[in-house]
């Protein structure tokens, strides 16, 4: 199991010194984070739909839900203008180790970067997010990101 300093050094890197927030984090690294860490949360930012018909991270070994923050608002994908102040209202506090998913890491990476840009200190994006790329077949969830990773998930 990575430390935390090491998750830190590894997304510094793979991110760059200037990429406006704490890095990227492999699906491995950002469970590492969240069972190193009591205080660490996962944010979801995909939309309802996803949650509701794509699925979601379980946590609950670790003692813990994911937090279900939308980063736009389907069906229009409109940006939700209140992302941080929402972050606020659950109970996020700014100096908390935060990992973001969304699909494939895109979205994520816009809410770590707002996130950072309201003082949040740790501000990680979970890279390949839940589903990942598409594979060769046409379909997600096999070639990277939380699914592929083998990470605990359910489907409703």
């Amino acid at each position: 199991m990575a430390s935390t300093d090491d998750i830190r050094l590894n997304a510094a890197a793979r991110t760059g010194a200037h990429a406006g927030y704490a890095g990227d984090v492999t699906p491995e690294e950002a469970w590492s984070l969240l069972e190193q860490h009591p205080d660490a949360v996962l944010v979801d930012v995909r939309t309802r739909e996803e949650w509701m018909f794509v699925g979601l991270p379980v946590l609950q070994s670790l003692g813990k839900e994911p937090r279900l923050i939308s980063w736009q608002v389907w069906p229009q994908m409109a940006q939700n203008r209140d992302f941080t102040g929402t972050l606020a209202e659950a109970g996020i506090g700014p100096d908390q180790p935060v990992v973001f998913l969304c699909r494939s890491g895109a979205r994520s990476r816009a809410a770590a970067i707002a996130a950072t840009s309201a003082g949040y200190t740790a501000a990680f994006n979970i890279e390949g997010g839940f589903e990942g790329d598409v594979g060769e077949d046409g379909h997600r969830g096999t070639v990277n990101g939380w699914k592929a990773a083998g990470l605990p998930w359910f489907q409703n």
